[in-house]
């Protein structure tokens, strides 16, 4: 098998199964418990996020573990939303489902909201931000890169806006975190989200940043778990996973996507060069180091995806979280592609482990696939 779908999801690594491992047998403890074994288990957890608060230039305590990045994403909105009687959120028309559907929920709940459009490229223009600003906009969200097309968004400069006018930022960083560099300070960012399963780590956990005190509402109520804002009992495993996958995903960060980037530029170069009426979709340069996104021409995306996996590949039309609708990306549409054009489209999503001669496979099956659809036309 050949896996090119890294952005739906990543495959645990070894070295992540180790650490855990402990946590689903000896160390069983919950750490809430006041004796020993359990403090034991605390102080492990407390570690973790020592960790992970290390890869972002933030304090630990303002690191709360989630089930993943759409709670992380919720948690973000909805909290700062309670804490503000009505005013404005302004996000972008490209955001994952877990914003959009959030931004749905605060205008039922009297939010005024402000999807901003995007070019071309998938990119938002800064001066229309400041042009969008309000007197009562308290919140804005923004990704910090795009899962279907890779686009990476201008964060930094958008926190700085936002940090100027007294603004909170937030930015779903699930595809950025630990592929580009991330700091809090400097960036100016207020919330972060972060899912573990799109870094090597383990399925079901993740972690919000909140800039100590920022925002105050706890968004799950009941014990005193998560400094009092997330109650329940931790998923220990899945946050000791999630720290180690993370520190080994960080510390190897640059050979790593410098490596991703060359077979990326690769893979885009073969395909543009091989197959007749295929576009690259996403920015050219400002984009993720393992995203490849194409348009082709005559060819539905969702049957490609079922031809390459009966040649034991993996790849996807678009995000998984929207794999099961008829209905076309509303990342692609943002961007002006037509219905067609984004039903026709391809996803290529390597990782490190991703070979040259891999890629020249992948790129001979597409290469089969399309000419045999188009005949079939």
């Amino acid at each position: 098998m050949i896996y090119m779908d890294n952005a739906a999801t990543t495959r645990i690594h070894p070295e992540v199964v180790n650490v855990m491992l402990p946590y689903l047998g000896a160390k069983f403890a919950n750490p809430s418990g006041i004796y020993t074994f359990a403090k034991g288990v605390r102080k492990d957890v407390e570690r973790a996020r020592h960790i992970i608060a290390s890869t972002i230039g933030a304090m630990p305590e303002e690191i709360y573990f989630t089930s993943g990045g759409t709670e992380a994403d919720n948690w973000a909105l909805k909290a700062a939303a309670r804490e503000h009687d009505g005013g404005n959120v302004i996000s972008t028309q490209v955001e994952h489902k877990a914003i959009l559907e959030s931004l749905n929920d605060l205008e039922n709940n009297g939010i005024r909201t402000t999807k901003m459009p995007v070019d071309k490229y998938g990119m938002i223009e800064l001066d229309r931000l400041q042009k969008l600003l309000r007197s009562d906009t308290f919140l804005i969200s923004v990704m910090a890169a795009n899962n279907e097309i890779g686009t990476i968004m201008p964060f930094a400069q958008i926190g700085r806006i936002a940090r100027s006018r007294k603004i909170l930022f937030h930015t779903d960083a699930v595809q950025a975190y630990t592929n580009i560099p991330i700091n809090v300070n400097s960036m100016y960012i207020d919330m972060l989200s972060v899912s573990a399963h799109k870094i090597r780590g383990p399925k079901g956990v993740g972690f919000l940043y909140i800039r100590k005190g920022c925002v105050r509402t706890p968004f799950i109520n009941g014990g005193s778990q998560e400094m009092g804002m997330r109650a329940g009992t931790e998923n220990v495993a899945g946050i000791i996973g999630l720290a180690k996958a993370a520190e080994i995903a960080y510390t190897n960060m640059k050979a790593r996507t410098n490596n991703e980037i060359r077979k990326r530029d690769y893979l885009i170069d073969k395909i543009l060069t091989n197959i007749d009426g295929v576009t690259l979709n996403g920015h050219q340069s400002k984009r993720l180091p393992n995203n490849a996104n194409f348009t082709i021409k005559g060819v539905n995306g969702a049957s490609m995806v079922l031809m390459l996996d009966q040649q034991g590949i993996c790849a996807s039309a678009g995000s998984a979280c929207t794999s099961a609708s008829a209905k076309p990306s509303h990342v692609l549409k943002a961007i002006g592609m037509s219905d067609d054009d984004a039903r026709s489209t391809l996803r290529l999503t390597i990782n490190e482990e991703i070979t040259y001669q891999d890629i020249d496979y992948v790129v001979r099956c597409i290469k089969s696939n399309v000419e045999r659809a188009r005949k079939e036309m």
